[in-house]
């Protein structure tokens, strides 16, 4: 660790990250979100299996999938303790590509790049600014189990830096969590019962903690499982604990605003809504997703259900770029969509044979993709090590959503 410590801070100053104007989302009052039909079952583009099933582990399972800002590519987070970045196919790479079919036995491409972790990862997350156009920008962060906290490279697979916590003992602890914030000057990291926030652009272990229980024991207990930014750029974030809980704070100082209860699990997931005024939170073992007016945080608008009750599954979920609809995947092998507005359920479709664990919308084009998978246990008697697992078995898919066309043409 000693080595690799003094050549992360030799490597510090490669690792600052910019934000620059190539970098920026598409200008959203020039573009229109498509207007996505959920009532048609989305059609399966591309679809991946094998490569997960090649480590040494047969027992391999995916544990979530998340597109880049950019909707170039996504990553994949497996229990082999290794992260793929899938890049969606151009014109140019017409040869290498596999139109997904039924018939069809072999991953439609190969992942353009492989990170090997040396734990289980807890959890990851992508630079808000990444552009494929600007490889300054183009990292993630992951943590791990006993690691620091990881900014690699996502054209080269090289370790840009690292981030590091220590503990009343002076050894490095792992974060549970983690999010950069909408700026992308900092990455908020969640701890058992603190969050430490770090500079990103000063590597190494400098960083400001701030404790989630406050002196009259009111906040949060418990670890930080879960953080999400507003996207309105309000300054308030919200962070998920395995206590059941839900806290909003602000993100200048981490003031305590208030706490939300209602769910019957660890804390797994939270998300705004577009126009950050609701809050969405998932937990372990709890069939529903609450959603919170965090104007007023009295009590939950409406429960969106999925099936998760007999899972130790993380499953996340995530909400269209409109902003009106949310899916969510579950252990019976579905994505239910569910309208925001109403909180009604609007359609769902068969996406794996398995827990879908993961599910993640395009940033701007009418698709998506998916993971799925959780850990079997074999019988000891049994000495076939071959699981005799099915291609819609611990996959990883991209769909492709029919669009409302006349919806455009009307507006």
């Amino acid at each position: 660790m000693g080595e690799e410590e003094r050549q992360e801070e030799t490597e510090q100053p490669n690792s600052h990250i910019e934000p620059t104007q190539t970098s920026e989302s598409p200008n959203k009052q020039e573009y229109e979100w498509p207007q996505i039909r959920f009532d048609v079952p989305p059609h399966r583009t591309y679809h991946f299996h094998k490569q997960f099933r090649t480590a040494p582990n047969p027992n391999n399972f995916l544990k979530g999938v998340k597109w880049s800002p950019d909707g170039s590519c996504f990553l994949t987070s497996s229990e082999d303790n290794t992260l793929r970045i899938f890049s969606l196919p151009g014109e140019e790479s017409s040869d290498q590509v596999t139109a997904y079919t039924s018939a069809t036995e072999e991953d439609s491409y190969a992942a353009e790049l492989v990170v090997s972790e040396g734990e289980s990862v807890y959890d990851f997350c992508w630079y808000p600014y990444m552009s494929a156009s600007d490889p300054v920008t183009c990292v993630f962060a992951t943590t791990t189990r006993d690691h620091p906290i990881h900014l690699w490279d996502a054209t080269s697979d090289l370790l840009r830096c690292t981030y590091r916590a220590y503990d009343a003992v002076d050894e490095i602890t792992a974060a549970f969590s983690l999010s950069f914030n909408p700026a992308g000057t900092k990455i908020f990291a969640g701890y058992n019962k603190s969050v430490r926030v770090f500079d990103v652009h000063r590597p190494g272990r400098d960083f400001a903690q701030y404790s989630t229980l406050q002196g009259n024991k009111e906040g949060q207990t418990g670890i930080i499982s879960a953080i999400a930014f507003c996207p309105t750029h309000s300054g308030m974030l919200a962070t998920g604990s395995y206590s059941q809980t839900t806290a909003i704070y602000r993100e200048d100082n981490m003031e305590l605003i208030y706490v939300l209860h209602g769910q019957e699990g660890g804390i797994t997931h939270v998300q705004f809504s577009k126009d950050g005024n609701y809050l969405y939170t998932g937990a372990r073992k709890d069939p529903y997703i609450m959603c919170w007016d965090i104007r007023k945080a009295v009590e939950v608008v409406y429960k969106l259900y999925r099936s998760s009750e007999y899972t130790n599954q993380r499953i996340a979920f995530d909400i269209e770029p409109s902003g009106r609809h949310l899916a969510t995947g579950g252990q019976d092998g579905h994505v239910h969509i569910y309208d925001l507005q109403t909180g009604q359920w609007v359609s769902g479709f068969q996406a794996a044979a398995d827990t879908v664990n993961g599910f993640s919308f395009h940033p701007f084009l009418p698709m998506a993709t998916s993971s799925s998978g959780h850990r079997r246990f074999q019988i000891l008697e049994d000495d076939d090590e071959n699981l005799d697992l099915r291609g819609d078995e611990n996959c990883a898919s991209v769909w492709s959503f029919s669009c409302d066309v006349s919806a455009g043409e009307q507006s």
